[in-house]
Order: structure tokens, then sequence, then C-alpha cells
């Protein structure tokens, strides 16, 4: 008999949620058959969308959020490498900016923090979480969705600023040349929910929260299990985005088409039913290969992909985090 779950060292909600990050080790086994498609190299054909206030830019490798500003722009997580230098340029055009002043990373992938060399180079600001710039500070030697190592990243492009849990800024910052107060931007930690260094940017004036890799309303998000995420994670983090969201916040994955409020609800109700569900596997003494054969998300293929990967992924970090009595 499974005992009761515990946090391993992170405070969880309702049945205890805490331990790192969504799909694929199946994908490993499986020839890399799920692995996401933004683990691939994209082309750099920039596309920007308009969000009133801010511009969402698509095609560097993630989904990449700017909002203007006097003394440069504010940018929300930088694609791949190879796609920095076409990304900062629409970036500089579309804000009518010089420079990026201050980059966030909502976790440390490749996908997100391919631009920090050039925005540190340029004596710009990297927010990020302590975590991410342990990752990003270190060879990742193995990673879930990465069929290679992470070499780390030069020390101009670490996170400057870091942060161990929730915080919020002015932008544009407050300056000697200016009285006026810039908006809230607001950014809070979710433990081991895709990475174990995640975070959220909410900008409430412009209704819009961007989530990184811990949601999708394309595909099964990658929990890495082998650094530190697990599935109790995700349904943590899910719950505290609904209590940020209206049903018509826009709202910004890592990658992919942009997800109401309303679809954040929802899929916080799939991931609680899911954890439920396999919390039974566990007691039953199910493991991963079961979990597969059992399919509890098969009702959601067709939205969201064959959950093969993610099923396995999924049970695999419920056994490590899942202590027995």
């Amino acid at each position: 008999m499974v005992g009761k779950p515990r946090c391993l060292g992170v405070s969880v909600c309702r049945c205890c949620v805490s331990r790192r990050r969504f799909l694929h080790v199946g994908a490993v086994a499986l020839g890399g058959a799920f692995l996401p498609a933004y683990s691939f190299a994209q082309a750099a054909r920039i596309t920007t969308t308009d969000l009133g206030g801010a511009t969402l830019f698509q095609g560097a490798g993630c989904n990449v959020v700017a909002i203007s500003g006097p003394d440069g722009a504010l940018m929300i997580d930088g694609g791949r490498a190879v796609n920095a230098e076409a990304l900062l340029t629409a970036v500089r055009e579309a804000t009518k900016t010089t420079r990026v002043h201050t980059l966030i990373n909502t976790h440390w992938h490749p996908d997100q923090t391919g631009a920090n060399d050039a925005v540190g180079r340029a004596g710009g600001v990297i927010v990020a979480h302590e975590k991410t710039k342990m990752m990003l500070s270190n060879t990742v030697y193995n990673a879930i969705g990465f069929k290679t190592r992470v070499p780390a990243l030069p020390e101009s492009g670490r996170p400057n600023k870091t942060t161990r849990g929730d915080g919020s800024m002015e932008w544009p910052a407050p300056s000697e040349q200016s009285a006026s107060r810039g908006q809230p931007i607001d950014y809070g930690y979710m433990p081991a929910a895709h990475t174990d260094g995640d975070l959220f940017v909410h900008v409430p004036k412009l209704n819009l929260l961007v989530a990184g890799g811990v949601v999708s309303a394309e595909e099964w998000p990658l929990l890495d299990y082998q650094n530190g995420a697990w599935l109790g994670g995700r349904v943590r983090a899910l719950e505290r985005l609904a209590t940020l969201v209206r049903p018509d916040t826009r709202v910004v994955p890592a990658s992919g088409r942009m997800l109401t409020g309303k679809e954040i609800v929802r899929h916080r109700d799939i991931y609680q039913k899911l954890y439920s569900t396999l919390i039974g596997y566990l007691n039953m003494g199910l493991g991963p290969e079961d979990t597969v054969q059992r399919n509890p998300l098969k009702e959601y293929g067709s939205e969201f992909g064959d959950p093969s990967a993610f099923l396995y992924g999924a049970n695999r970090s419920m056994m490590i985090a899942y202590v027995p009595d």
C-alpha cells in the first residue's frame, strides 16, 4: 500500500502537489517520437501579434512577449540562440527601442534562454529564479526532452537578478527623468511544475499572463522529472494560475497559440483528475507501462495528441515524489 504523498522540500496543497516536470521519458525509448516541437531548432522567421500594449513574437523557438519602455524593452523569454539576432531585431523594431533593458526567463530551457548572452553582453538585466540560474551556470547532462547535454551559458548570459519566490516590478522602472509610475509586472514561482525554476509573469493592466512551459493549447507540456518536476507540481501551478485569470485573460504558453483564462481553469480540472487517478494507480501497484496502457487521458487525444509519453513520465514522476509511510 502506497502511503500519502509528501512534499519533498516544497509546501503542497490538497493531496500534496509537488515535484517536477511533465511529459517525456517514454519519448526517449520511443525514438523521440513524442518530443515536443519546441525541442528542435526553429527557422528564424519571426511573426508579430499586437496584444495592445505588448507584442507577441513567434518563430524564434518559443513564444516571446515584449513591452516597450523609454530605456529599452522588457522581454519575456528569448527563443533559441540561433535565432537571437533575428528576434532581437524584431523586438527593437516592434517596440521602437534600441535595446532590451530587462529580460525575464520563465525557465532554463535553451528554447527560452537563447537571447540571454546577447542581452547580457549589452548590459541588460536578466531576471530568473535562482534554480534557473543554477541550471544555466552548469552543464545539464540529462534532461527530459533534450537528446544531448545542455552546456552552461557564458557568465554574461546568466541571470544577474534572481528571486526565490514571488515578486513585482514597475514597468517602465522609475527614473530621475520621470516621476510617473509604471504599470505593475508581477511574477510568481511555480515549484516543480515544468522545471524546478518556473516563473509566470502577470501584467494585470493588460489582462495578460505569460505562463511559460507549464501550459499548452496544442500538446501535453513537458514534465522534466529527472531535474525536479513532477505531476503534483504541475497541478499546484495550474491551481495557482486559475486564481489569477479571468475568462478572457490572454495566456501565453511556451509555444503554440494563446489560451484564455477559461481554458486554464479547464486544464486545472484535467490535471487534478489525472493526479487523483494516478494516486489510485500507485496504490494498486501500477507502473508507467500500466498507466500508458490504461490511458486515462484518451478522451483528450484528438485535442492534445497522443498522451503516451506524457503519461509514462507523469507516473515516473509520481513514483519519485510519492513516499510510502
